[in-house]
């Protein structure tokens, strides 16, 4: 069975590359996780960050918004001293920051959801790559989201940042096309 080589051997990154990577996502809990866990990835390794995403579960109450747009300085503190995630200070900021603004939009729209998938007409862009090399970092729909999250007041939502959320949302299926998973997603893509 072909796949995409990226994941290498590493058991973790082999099962997220296998049932979660480039899955359309529609629960606006997991949208959330995956805006949190790409922007914690900012300058390091997806490996790094899957390691780490049950240390993250715990620490950020299973990506419960409510609770973590009330996160006081107390917590940010004791978060600062978590060893089981990445301890950025600006990142751990931005993610309480970010709840807020995600709630803002639930509100607006119904759902986080409704209002993510609108930067994609709704459906799973489909590219037809073929190496890793020409896997882009960025797109149109991503600079749009970036532009868009940011005038939200989101933090730490550049483009390349925004493309690998919606990689991983399913958003867009970068699966190289011998993939298997390419195969298995394609006739998934509508809502």
């Amino acid at each position: 069975m072909e796949t995409c080589d990226w994941p290498g051997k590493d058991p973790l990154m082999i099962k997220y590359h296998d049932t979660e990577w480039g899955a359309p996502v529609h629960d606006d809990q997991k949208h959330f996780e995956f805006m949190v866990l790409d922007a914690f990835q900012a300058g390091l390794s997806w490996a790094l960050v899957l390691k780490k995403r049950e240390g993250f579960r715990k620490a950020f109450d299973n990506f419960e918004l409510k609770k973590i747009a009330k996160y006081n300085e107390e917590k940010v503190q004791r978060l600062l001293k978590d060893a089981s995630i990445i301890r950025n200070q600006q990142k751990i900021r931005a993610t309480i920051n970010n709840a807020q603004c995600f709630l803002e939009i639930q509100k607006e729209f119904g759902s986080f959801d409704k209002y993510i998938w609108q930067f994609t007409g709704y459906k799973t862009r489909i590219n037809k790559c073929k190496a890793l090399d020409e896997i882009p970092a960025t797109s149109p729909e991503s600079d749009a989201m970036s532009k868009e999250l940011k005038k939200r007041g989101f933090k730490f939502v550049g483009s390349t940042i925004c493309y690998a959320y919606m990689q991983a949302a399913g958003m867009v299926n970068d699966h190289l096309v011998n993939c298997f998973r390419y195969k298995d997603l394609v006739g998934h893509t509508d809502r």
